[in-house]
């Protein structure tokens, strides 16, 4: 693998085709699904930083259960706005596997973690501009960010996994200099 230098390109994250999703067990027999949007952030000098709403959760269910996910038996977004994210390495190989290494940031509690995925090198848009993109999983145990909700099941078991598959898609457009 290659890691990214000082003279890599920089790039910003274009939200408009971006987004960080997760997926837990749920009631032992499915897996749940919600995304979080706006990301914003950049690819620069090596490090890959980026955060986004709370606020933006959408998730295909009935609007108490977003509500119950803004709660401060979840993400707490009233006072933890933002999930967040900052690399201290970021390698890609020449096969287009990537691998990141940084702290994620949930309800001000920061765990160190490790994405790996594909990396699509840059090609030239119809507009001029030139693009790349991350595609990114990483498994945390959601308790680890103080997200601790559970109902325990009739038959044994619990409503909710603890690990949490987070998948980021990330197009990113170069900066001009």
């Amino acid at each position: 693998m290659t890691t990214l230098t000082a003279s890599t390109t920089a790039y910003a994250i274009d939200a408009d085709h971006s987004a960080l999703g997760f997926s837990v067990r749920h009631m032992g027999i499915s897996t749940f699904r919600g995304t979080l949007s706006g990301v914003r952030g950049s690819l620069r000098d090596g490090v890959l930083e980026g955060c986004a709403p709370v606020e933006s959760i959408s998730v295909h269910t009935p609007a108490a259960l977003r509500q119950h996910l803004l709660s401060d038996e979840f993400f707490a977004a009233a006072s933890h706005p933002e999930v967040s994210f900052a690399s201290d390495s970021v390698s890609l190989a020449d096969d287009g596997a990537a691998e990141v290494r940084g702290r994620l940031t949930i309800r001000n509690v920061s765990r160190e973690i490790v994405a790996s995925g594909h990396w699509q090198a840059p090609v030239e848009d119809p507009y001029g501009d030139v693009r790349a993109a991350l595609e990114l999983t990483a498994v945390i145990d959601r308790r680890d960010y103080g997200m601790t909700w559970q109902m325990p099941l009739p038959r044994g078991g619990d409503a909710l996994g603890n690990e949490v598959t987070l998948s980021v898609q990330l197009e990113l457009i170069a900066e001009q200099a």
